[in-house]
């Protein structure tokens, strides 16, 4: 699974209504006298610029984490990856998105998807982690 970079988060931006209630999966009456107060996706996804950026995912080999083609993952540099982290890096110089599996001492690139094998990080190996991805965005539209 490969990523596109779409660049940092810019600060600021607009705010938008939160309803004060749950949606349920059925036919809510989104009335405006619901509506509590204005958020902005920047505080709800936790994007902090200069440190934070986006990338477009391409492939399917982490389905199983939920993260899939086309989304777009919110990924923070700021955090220390650890071990069951899904991050963005560079191995080798080729760009992958897979979950850090840290055992003893290796380093190993699991694939959520039983189709594509881990990649196991060898010495010699180029690895260089982009940061820890923290949300990601999907369109549910066509």
């Amino acid at each position: 699974m490969s990523f596109t970079s779409l660049g940092p988060i810019a600060e600021g931006g607009i705010r938008l209504p939160l309803g004060s209630f749950k949606v349920p999966a059925g036919f809510p009456s989104p009335a405006a006298d619901h509506l509590e107060k204005e958020i902005s996706l920047d505080q709800l996804l936790n994007i902090r610029a200069p440190h934070v950026y986006l990338v477009s995912i391409d492939g399917d080999s982490m389905q199983g984490a939920g993260i899939y083609s086309g989304d777009v993952a919110v990924v923070d540099r700021s955090l220390e990856p650890v071990h069951g982290d899904v991050v963005v890096a560079l191995l080798n110089n080729d760009p992958i998105c897979k979950r850090l599996c840290l055992r003893e001492k290796k380093v190993i690139l699991q694939s959520e998807n039983s189709k594509y094998p881990d990649r196991h990080v060898l010495e010699g190996d180029d690895l260089s982690i982009w940061g820890v991805i923290t949300y990601t965005v999907r369109s549910h539209g066509n």
